[in-house]
């Protein structure tokens, strides 16, 4: 019986920013005790709940890598 928490499906990003955005990523999700794409997800989740865009009412799209 397999253990631990079910595998969700995730959907890779891939982005460019300038170094120094890149650094003060790393530094703030140290700073916080996240990984640098969890801080990037909460902050995201976050942008959306402060502009009003309903998570549960958008489509799932399927990741195609």
């Amino acid at each position: 019986m397999p253990r631990g928490k079910p595998k969700t499906k995730t959907a890779v990003m891939t982005l460019r920013v300038a170094p120094v955005i890149k650094d003060a990523v790393e530094l703030a999700a140290r700073q916080d005790h996240r990984s640098v794409t969890n801080l990037i997800e909460v902050l995201i989740l976050r942008h959306c709940e402060d502009l009003g865009i309903d998570l549960e009412k958008l489509p799932i799209t399927e990741s195609t890598s």
